[in-house]
């Protein structure tokens, strides 16, 4: 019996790769692999088989309960297997079913935590998704349910939350933006859409919750990530007139 590693590939520049996640894909006989992952990342893994299962939201996608069955009979020949998802595995990835599948089989397995999309796009922001007195609370959701999938309101906690984070939201812009103002949010509230965080594509889009499906139209097929709350203010603010008068008078005499 081999060992499974559930690997997180982080939110998509290599160098953010984890050391224990490189060391690991270094050593790794079989790859199964998300379709986001940086070919950088999967060229670590030199001496590994590498099968694309990724999921891409409204294109075809390779079944969870393949990927399932392919990790438990790949555990069963080769000695390290990995998993390797983009982001943290642990949140989004539907890593708790691989890893039941694991448990059933009495199959050996690791998380190896990576960095989400949230810290990432927070990052590029240049804003902290905490702040002392203003954000003690932060919420992680998507809008997005399953087939068959209980009713997911996900709209509670963001309205619950100081800063919210939403996942694979920009699809859905327009229905995101009208429920959280039907909701009571404010249609001011400072909101930011970062698309690719991390990689050299990346853009960043600021408005309010209101802007929300403009913004979304802006931008392009990369993966994006919604930030919502006060704490965007700092990101989103523009200088006053007098501010841009000093830092041009400052360039002539430079």
């Amino acid at each position: 019996m081999g060992k499974v590693y559930l690997v997180g590939a982080g939110p998509g520049a290599p160098d953010l790769l984890t050391l224990r996640a490189s060391e690991i894909l270094k050593r790794a006989d079989i790859v199964f692999h998300d379709a986001l992952v940086h070919p950088r990342t999967l060229g670590l893994a030199a001496r590994a088989q590498k099968i694309a299962v990724g999921k891409r939201s409204g294109r075809h996608s390779t079944a969870q309960k393949f990927i399932n069955k392919r990790l438990v009979d790949a555990a069963r020949i080769y000695k390290v297997v990995v998993r390797l998802k983009g982001g943290d595995p642990t949140l989004f990835g539907r890593v708790q079913e691989e890893i039941d599948a694991l448990r059933r089989a009495q199959i050996n397995f690791e998380i190896v935590p990576g960095v989400t999309a949230a810290t990432a796009a927070a990052a590029e922001l240049g804003v902290s998704l905490t702040r002392r007195g203003m954000s003690r609370s932060v919420t992680l959701v998507t809008p997005r349910s399953a087939k068959g999938e209980r009713e997911n309101d996900w709209a509670a906690s963001v309205l619950a939350a100081d800063t919210a984070v939403i996942y694979m939201g920009a699809g859905l812009a327009e229905a995101i933006s009208a429920e959280l103002i039907r909701r009571g949010r404010s249609k001011d509230t400072p909101l930011a859409l970062v698309e690719s965080a991390s990689l050299p594509e990346r853009c960043v889009f600021h408005g309010t919750l209101a802007d929300l499906p403009r913004l979304a139209r802006l931008a392009g097929a990369g993966p994006a990530t919604v930030l919502l709350g006060e704490v965007l203010k700092a990101a989103i603010a523009k200088p006053s007139a007098a501010a841009i008068e000093e830092i041009e008078a400052l360039l002539r005499q430079a």
